[in-house]
């Protein structure tokens, strides 16, 4: 038994020297212990107390405050009266250890275990016997050396069944305690978002910022647009958000593009709850563009916003010389017709051509008609149903003007749209 004590003392001086640990066991790491022992044995033993044990331990820490340990200890008493047998000691037993301050320098634990106890008397008639061992106490670790080494100290009470009546010894111990191998990987989190960094795909997060089983930004409302910088929470599904994660406005006018019935609305423009200009007089023309605002209700207007009388004049509208080929800028005239017809579904009009008194009369009825075929064809062309148009030449018959003058005649070279249906 010494040479156990001896070869264990001499592997704990040996490894004293290391420095691959720190001196109080982290969790995950196992640790070795050597103690030297003071026995104060039960009084009925007849033993000497002295120091004369020793205690080699092997243990592992299951936990920042749980360590479990196995154990061997060994002493060679004395008898103290003459003649009479002294006694060797052999205890094998599992400890459980409760740490306290695991990371300070001085850390205390309270212990408890049980196991095997075996008893020789000394000399030749000297008899052996066995039986169990239960153990509870307490000690500490001192970390007071340079080196991965601490101090550690234990007093054990003992009681142990191996005679015919429980014998009780109390243990003061004292010796080196290493630990050894990789610790555990400490739970870091620097952001502190209740992530360990190990698992943080989104590290510095932002402090109290709410965060995902990643340690990463909650979107709540899905828009791409974190919570901690989201200015509008709750934004729909579906709808574009700015940086700031707010519906987008595109075109400016105080309506979200996701309530926006007119988008693009000119700059400046005063708009509707639905994003669309105004237009007061409700004839479905926005003031921007209504030349003739407070139009009665329910009139018809054209595109400028004025009210359609008995027929629609094409002023500007204008043909070669005894041509139906239209002159420059009658497109942009014939337009503003085809989308006012557009516009009123409802009415039907003829396209009725008129020329001056020049030339003979049958030749200027045909000449008409042609110049009111023409304007036809071309609304029927942006979108007006032929259904709702007739063409007639009048010719010379319908003059607005005298045609004894320049100007006189040049009014009466025309083609109007006469309103036949409302």
């Amino acid at each position: 038994m010494r040479t156990i004590i001896c070869v264990a003392a001499a592997t704990v001086i040996a490894l004293a020297g290391a420095q691959n640990a720190y001196a109080e066991a982290e969790e995950g790491q196992a640790y070795f212990s050597v103690m030297g022992s003071y026995v104060d044995d039960d009084s009925a033993r007849g033993l000497e107390d002295a120091i004369n044990a020793g205690q080699l331990s092997l243990g592992y820490v299951l936990s920042d405050r749980i360590n479990i340990e196995a154990l061997l200890s060994a002493s060679d008493a004395k008898a103290t009266l003459p003649g009479a047998l002294g006694q060797e000691h052999l205890g094998l037993g599992v400890d459980v250890q409760r740490v306290f301050r695991r990371a300070e320098r001085f850390s205390p634990y309270l212990h408890a275990g049980v196991g095997y106890f075996k008893v020789n008397e000394s000399g030749a008639t000297g008899l052996e016997r066995d039986g169990g061992m239960f153990s509870a106490g307490a000690g500490f670790t001192l970390d007071m050396f340079d080196s991965n080494v601490a101090l550690r100290g234990e007093w054990r009470h003992r009681m142990d069944t191996a005679l015919n009546s429980n014998m009780n010894d109390n243990l003061f111990s004292l010796g080196l305690h290493i630990p050894f191998g990789p610790a555990t990987p400490k739970w870091v989190d620097t952001d502190g978002d209740g992530v360990a960094d190990g698992s943080d795909n989104c590290p510095n997060t932002p402090a109290g910022a709410r965060v995902d089983a990643w340690g990463c930004e909650l979107d709540s409302d899905g828009d791409g647009v974190k919570d901690s910088k989201d200015e509008c929470p709750g934004t729909p599904p579906g709808v574009a958000v700015g940086a700031n994660g707010c519906p987008n406005d595109s075109d400016g006018d105080g309506v979200t593009d996701d309530k926006d019935k007119c988008p693009g609305t000119p700059a400046g423009q005063p708009v509707d709850a639905n994003g669309c200009e105004l237009d007061d007089d409700g004839d479905g023309v926005v003031n921007r563009l209504d030349e003739c605002p407070g139009t009665r209700a329910g009139a018809q207007v054209d595109i400028k916003g004025c009210e359609i009388k008995e027929e629609i004049a094409l002023e500007g509208v204008n043909f070669e010389t005894n041509s139906d080929r239209l002159l420059p800028g009658a497109t942009r005239i014939l337009d503003d017709a085809a989308a006012t017809l557009v516009k009123n579904p409802t009415i039907k009009v003829e396209v009725a051509g008129h020329t001056d008194s020049d030339g003979a009369a049958d030749y200027n009825e045909s000449l008409s008609a042609r110049r009111a075929k023409t304007v036809h064809d071309y609304l029927a062309s942006h979108g007006v149903d032929v259904s709702r148009m007739t063409v007639r030449g009048y010719g010379e018959s319908e003059p607005i003007a005298d045609n004894s003058t320049a100007a006189g005649k040049a009014q009466n070279r025309r083609v109007v749209l006469r309103i036949t249906e409302r």
